[in-house]
């Protein structure tokens, strides 16, 4: 049982990724994603550690690149390893994104549609899948907020959630300095085992420092970020390239 909670976890997470350009302030670390897509032939990968009070770990790396099929579609992996009670779980969760509402523009929205799988490679079986729609309103040029609504279906044994997130990103002009805070979870039909909180919102609160285009790290404060009530404290980066058209 405890397997499956936090394989669902994890699920929920990955169904909520983040997917930033140039001009974004959220990473992968951060859950809420955007509504934007970057330009064909951009790049990155993001890695971030994690660690609980509560002496629970996580580590990921997401490589993604944004593809011309017609139009951008955003291809990216998670690979993830994480500790809960002393119980190791490695997973991969493939994602595809894309817009369906451009938008970009003070005051419009950007809506994208995006779909993810979780694959628990420490059980060897296929974990969910989720839909999510993710959408960006640009209240300036150094403000946005971003909205997040999906569906998750976990597997093994099958069991539905609605997934929700809601945040915001404050940078300085010159895009040095961000400011990202953010609330996310999921909704399902109470459980015996949502007791240790997993159904219980999660909050993140971070500061990102971006000395050049091609690189940011991040510093995150988190609370109950996987299902166990708990402080968590979160270093992430970001690498960015371009690739030969």
């Amino acid at each position: 049982m405890a397997r499956f909670a936090w394989t669902m976890t994890a699920v929920a997470l990955a169904a909520t990724l983040a997917a930033p350009d140039r001009a974004q302030a959220a990473g992968s670390a951060y859950q809420v994603d955007t509504g934007v897509i970057s330009s064909p032939g951009s790049c990155k990968v993001d890695s971030w550690v994690s660690f609980a009070a509560s002496g629970d770990f996580f580590s990921a790396a997401t490589p993604s690149c944004v593809f011309d099929i017609g139009r951008p579609v955003e291809f990216s992996t998670q690979f993830s390893r994480f500790r809960s009670d002393g119980e190791w779980i490695t997973a991969a969760q493939p994602k595809i994104k894309t817009n369906i509402v451009p938008g970009g523009a003070v005051g419009e929205w950007s809506v994208a549609v995006a779909a993810s799988a979780a694959y628990d490679a420490t059980a060897r079986e296929l974990a969910g899948f989720s839909f999510t729609v993710p959408a960006t309103l640009r209240l300036t040029q150094n403000a946005r907020v971003n909205l997040n609504a999906g569906y998750l279906r976990g597997l093994s044994p099958g069991r539905d959630f609605f997934t929700y997130g809601a945040g915001f990103d404050l940078r300085t002009p010159d895009n040095v300095w961000t400011v990202t805070g953010e609330v996310f979870g999921a909704l399902a039909q109470a459980q015996t085992f949502d007791a240790r909180g997993e159904l219980q919102p999660r909050w993140q609160l971070g500061l990102r420092w971006r000395p050049v285009d091609e690189f940011n790290v991040d510093l995150i404060y988190g609370r109950n970020l996987l299902g166990e009530s708990s402080n968590w404290i979160t270093v992430a980066t970001t690498v960015r390239f371009k690739v030969p058209k």
